[in-house]
């Protein structure tokens, strides 16, 4: 749908011809740069690499450390480092024989959009879009991407919360021990969060927990 309706807006500029091509391509321009963000988060690995990287930061009880500003660049390079072969794939597939002129703008958008259907593909739970594809009585061959954008983030969202679940549960225990320890010494009074804090990252800082959180996400696309 998203392929037809751009391709229909391409097929009126080319045909209006002179400086109202020119306008309407720039028009057409604008809107898919206004609509950049919303792609990158809808059709790449950043939803997931956000969704845990927030949740290791719930778990170590840091509520703005590192700030939501951080934690969303280091996503989005992430996202970039893990994007960069279908990047690199769609650009091959349509920028050479766009500049050649030997495809169309229409021609190219299928082209580009198709590495990506693949990545989504690869990454979606087959459960998921059968029951994306029951909600709307779809046909298999017609799913298009209405069906596997929305399909493709709710798997990439359940397999986040399944690795938070993993990540949280060594700073959960942390959190248990020393609300035991402080029970038995009589020191209800004292929250056992300021005391599991300082133990949280030093556990953190001596695993290298950065490095080894971001590797994993990565070697999870590989």
């Amino acid at each position: 749908m998203i392929e037809q309706a751009i391709g229909e807006g391409i097929r009126t500029a080319q045909q209006a011809g002179g400086v109202g091509q020119t306008s309407i391509l720039l028009f057409l321009g604008l809107t898919v740069l206004s609509l950049a963000p919303a792609i990158a988060i809808t059709v790449t690995c950043f939803p997931f690499m956000v969704t845990v990287l927030s949740i290791l930061r719930q778990s170590l009880g840091l509520q703005q450390s590192p700030p939501n500003m951080l934690i969303v660049s280091l996503a989005l390079f992430l996202t970039w480092f893990v994007m960069d072969p279908v990047l690199r794939e769609a650009w091959a597939a349509t920028a050479p024989a766009l500049q050649s002129g030997d495809i169309g703008i229409a021609e190219a958008i299928p082209r580009a959009i198709g590495p990506f259907e693949r990545f989504m593909s690869a990454r979606t739970n087959p459960d998921v879009l059968d029951h994306m594809r029951g909600l709307v009585h779809s046909d298999p061959a017609q799913d298009g991407l209405r069906l596997l954008v929305p399909s493709f983030m709710l798997s990439e969202l359940q397999r986040a919360f399944e690795i938070g679940f993993l990540i949280a549960l060594p700073f959960l225990i942390i959190d248990l021990v020393v609300s035991a320890i402080l029970m038995a010494m009589g020191m209800m009074m004292l929250p056992p969060v300021v005391v599991s804090l300082p133990f949280k990252l030093a556990f953190f800082v001596v695993v290298d927990g950065w490095a080894l959180v971001s590797a994993a996400l990565v070697r999870g696309y590989q």
